[in-house]
């Protein structure tokens, strides 16, 4: 890093408000942390990105969500050192050259926060591009598949759609849409078949929670993508689709980021699951041992059903016709284009027994404030 000589140190930006300062100063981590702890700091500031410093509070690298959804990716654990998913070379401007300077600099280096420093490379500050733009409402459209059977949910989905389950007083459905619209999403599409009046009756046309609900009539089961065929025109920006039956803490506003920063077609949010065999596993070499591991853990990346595509994604599906979203995704892999993996590390789980059902409606006090 080159540090630009400052005249005088300056509060930041909305120095007048004491609790933007403590935001900032909860992204500060120490580099000798765990990426767990720095994962802790982007979450809690809700600035979604954490400060590397030294003993000196000397900047020297940052973590950004997408730092760490690559290293998970990757493999790195979440107890291994910040340094393993840190950006060495960091962009930070003085805080003397002003709020200009700063925002130059996150627009040259396609950024939305910029630590400043002082003339020792100290932090002092963080500035956000959200507050100097005004912060605009969220376009992109969110598709909810609601209309499955939920077959194994039965007896409980033989009078209610699954969707519409309660988990701690209030069903599924709607925690998912509450978590879009907390986030500024405010566009929403339902697909919906199986009791689909109950569906409408419930969520009208979303007055209630501020946005616009339309309606995905499916008349035939058309899959987790075939609704897509039935949008009433084509969107101008990347949508987000999501299975009606899981719930998750996910930051969609990162997924999207995720989506455009890899330059992707379509982003399918994926999940780590792992099996530990209960058994020592024997490797075999014709007649012989060849080795034995004791109870082993085995671990994939899963489907976890939330979706990003492009308007382009909707070409490669005939209206009318059943599709599930694995099939479009092959689909788009065919025509070469990209497909990132996003890795969901915030709370997650699909719906789809008895026993998910009843952990859901643990869970979702700590996992939510509805």
């Amino acid at each position: 890093m080159t540090l630009i000589a400052i005249d005088r140190p300056r509060r930041l930006a909305g120095a007048g408000r004491a609790g933007r300062a403590k935001e900032w100063r909860a992204t500060l981590v120490r580099d000798d942390a765990t990426i767990r702890e720095a994962i802790r700091a982007i979450d809690e500031s809700a600035l979604q990105i954490a400060l590397i410093v030294d003993a000196e509070q000397r900047l020297i690298g940052t973590v950004t969500d997408g730092d760490v959804r690559r290293g998970l990716l990757r493999g790195t654990a979440l107890e291994a050192g910040v340094a393993e998913v840190m950006n060495r070379d960091p962009v930070f401007c003085p805080v003397a050259l002003g709020r200009e300077a700063a925002l130059a600099v996150m627009r040259g280096a396609d950024v939305k926060q910029v630590p400043l420093v002082d003339d020792g490379g100290r932090v002092v500050g963080l500035e956000l591009m959200g507050d100097i733009i005004k912060r605009t409402e969220r376009g992109n459209w969110v598709v909810l598949m609601a209309g499955g059977l939920g077959q194994r949910l039965r007896p409980l989905t033989e009078d209610c759609p699954k969707p519409m389950l309660p988990v701690g007083g209030t069903p599924i459905l709607e925690i998912i849409l509450k978590n879009f619209v907390r986030q500024g999403f405010e566009r929403f599409f339902l697909s919906v078949n199986y009791k689909a009046e109950m569906v409408r009756r419930h969520f009208g046309d979303g007055a209630r929670w501020g946005v616009a609900i339309d309606y995905i009539e499916e008349h035939d089961k058309l899959g987790t993508a075939g609704a897509l065929g039935l949008l009433p025109e084509r969107p101008r920006e990347p949508v987000i689709v999501m299975n009606g039956d899981l719930i998750t803490a996910v930051n969609f506003g990162s997924m999207l980021e995720f989506h455009a920063e890899h330059q992707a077609t379509a982003t399918m949010a994926v999940r780590e699951h792992t099996v530990e065999v209960p058994f020592g596993v024997i490797d075999l070499a014709d007649q012989y041992l060849a080795g034995l591991t004791e109870k082993p853990r085995y671990s994939w990346f899963i489907n976890a059903g939330v979706y990003v595509v492009e308007p382009s994604v909707l070409d490669l599906i005939r209206p009318g016709s059943a599709l599930d979203m694995p099939q479009l995704f092959e689909r788009v892999l065919k025509r070469n284009d990209k497909v990132a993996a996003f890795p969901i590390r915030e709370y997650w789980r699909d719906i789809g027994r008895l026993e998910d059902l009843e952990r859901a409606s643990v869970d979702y006090p700590a996992a939510f404030d509805p």
